[in-house]
């Protein structure tokens, strides 16, 4: 097939515009196309007078090599790339062995999901509830202000991922198609066939629940083995034959014993008590920048108006999103995170006595408000009092979800401060035209109490620079909520960059947020796969032949495992 890129069309066209303009450029008669799929589908809004579609579509032609020499010279057009996955190994029927997979959100899913298919069977391993009994749990916690410790927004089945923006996009390099392969198993699993082609897609936490159980039935299909409630105390580490450490099992918390050498640490970002634990047993891992701040709020139709000019309310484009970065005076950015247009603002803690913020969207992003965090950047070596320490970033984000726990009141509301009442240096005493959406409630005051003074300067500093990139932004009655502190893990889990294991445990492989190799779910669901392959590889070599391998040099794929 034929990819062609930038072609652009009105806000406004139907297929026979699109069709007519793949002709045009192929310079083709109608008869000579015989197909043509999406790949990518994006609206230019930089000039909001006149909004565009620009497509990226995949070609079927009669007479492929003619055209492609006829339109050599036109670099917005080329072969499509190929970007079918192909499993490096598969697990023979005699094959006895189960590697254990620590946490099942993304990254353990799809880790998971992949070893099955390999036919390798894999145990999962999951401290909290199944999907649907997470989300009471996390309901008890909107609603109620009570917070179950194992069963919340970060811990449970789906991951933190499965309440939040449910973003389906990643900005790392991705030469190999893995993210392809991520999107079409959601879709698989029945997410909306739009995300395969969409420039930012998207599925909504109530659609995700049904992803994750229709992924969760898979697995369990293909012979693998999901535990919940199966919190990992401990990684259990023997010496190998050549005086080498080597992962031996996992201990869990009810006391039971779980031997495998090889397993996978796919615990998310909020795992503190097992990173704690893997410093204990001299895992190696360092502290790494996150950031800290707040989630701001305006009214949705404000940045629609700002965004899409006179097109805002467009059923085709929806509610707008923007990014804004700014790089301050005293060598900090401030910048926007996890923005959820349509969305609303959730308690996202997973310890008591302390307020986290985070934000989530439905599928439909028909909110009233739009948020998005609002952080500064942190730096482990300047920042933290006991870096190197590993665990300081745990430490300094408890320190400031515990001060927004006091000044929040207790009962897990959130500290709140409107932004012309931030950039003056008082505290807030009544709300203005934006309502807020936190759940279980807001309290107005000062959030110089609750965030470190080198985010106070910064955001101070950034919010007009806003204010003028949109216009509204930095408007007197909207309301900023704190404190957004998990952005990403605030460690990283060293792990060798071939074998993806512990540079210094044998068999154990970091993986995803929690490990500090992703920042999102498309992210981690991609490093879940990788550290699949790399396990499966491993497992074959260790095995004697107890598996089939792919070549380096060889082109053909395994067939993936089906489930009977």
């Amino acid at each position: 097939m034929i990819r062609l890129t930038d072609i652009r069309l009105p806000l406004e066209h139907d297929e026979a515009a699109l069709k007519a303009a793949l002709l045009l450029r192929l310079g083709i008669a109608p008869e000579e196309l015989l197909e043509f799929t999406l790949f990518r589908r994006a609206p230019d809004a930089r000039k909001t007078s006149q909004i565009f579609f620009v497509y990226s579509v995949d070609v079927r032609v009669r007479d492929e090599a003619a055209v492609l020499r006829r339109c050599a010279a036109d670099a917005r057009l080329s072969p499509t790339p190929d970007m079918r996955y192909r499993y490096p190994a598969q697990a023979r029927a005699d094959e006895t062995r189960r590697p254990v997979i620590i946490g099942a959100g993304p990254c353990g899913l799809f880790a998971g999901l992949m070893l099955a298919r390999m036919g390798f069977r894999p145990i999962l391993l999951e401290r909290g509830k199944i999907v649907r009994e997470r989300a009471e749990d996390t309901w008890g916690l909107w609603r109620q202000g009570k917070l179950n410790p194992e069963s919340n927004v970060q811990f449970g089945e789906g991951g933190a991922g499965a309440f939040s923006d449910g973003k389906l996009s990643s900005q790392t390099r991705d030469p190999r198609h893995l993210g392809r392969k991520v999107l079409e198993e959601f879709v698989r699993a029945g997410a909306p066939e739009n995300i395969l082609f969409v420039s930012k897609p998207h599925i909504g936490t109530f659609r995700l629940i049904k992803v994750v159980e229709n992924l969760r039935a898979a697995l369990c299909a293909l012979g693998a083995e999901i535990r919940f409630g199966c919190r990992a105390e401990e990684i259990l580490i023997d010496l190998d034959a050549d005086g080498g450490r080597q992962a031996s099992g996992v201990r869990l918390a009810d006391g039971s014993t779980l031997r495998g050498e090889h397993i996978v640490l796919a615990v998310g970002h909020s795992a503190r008590d097992t990173f704690a634990m893997l410093h204990e047993k001299g895992v190696a891992m360092e502290s790494k920048p996150f950031s800290i701040g707040v989630r701001i709020e305006h009214p949705q139709s404000l940045i629609d108006k700002a965004r899409f000019g006179r097109f805002a309310g467009h059923p085709l484009l929806g509610a707008a999103d923007y990014k804004l970065v700014y790089k301050a005076k005293n060598g900090r950015t401030a910048y926007s995170f996890c923005m959820c247009p349509g969305g609303q603002v959730v308690a996202a803690t997973s310890e008591p006595g302390r307020v986290v913020t985070n934000g989530m969207i439905q599928y439909s992003r028909a909110e009233r408000n739009a948020n998005s965090g609002m952080v500064v950047d942190v730096f482990p070596e300047r920042d933290f009092p006991t870096y190197p320490h590993p665990l300081s970033g745990v430490e300094f984000q408890r320190h400031w979800e515990g001060r927004a726990f006091e000044v929040g009141g207790h009962a897990y509301r959130a500290p709140a401060q409107l932004v012309g009442d931030f950039l003056a240096g008082r505290p807030s005493t009544r709300l203005g035209t934006v309502l807020p959406s936190y759940q279980p409630g807001i309290h107005l005051t000062d959030l110089a109490l609750c965030l470190p003074g080198f985010v106070l300067e910064t955001l101070r500093e950034a919010l007009p620079v806003f204010g003028r990139q949109i216009r509204g932004y930095d408007m007197a009655d909207a309301l900023m909520t704190g404190v957004e502190t998990r952005t990403s893990s605030p460690l990283r889990v060293r792990r060798d960059p071939k074998s993806l294991q512990s540079e210094n445990i044998r068999g154990l492989y970091p993986a995803g947020e929690g490990a500090g190799y992703a920042g999102g779910i498309l992210s981690a669901a991609m490093d879940g796969i990788r550290a699949a392959e790399a396990l499966a590889l491993q497992m074959t070599e260790d095995g004697n032949g107890a598996a089939e391998k792919r070549e380096a040099d060889e082109y053909r794929p395994f067939p993936e495992r089906q489930a009977p």
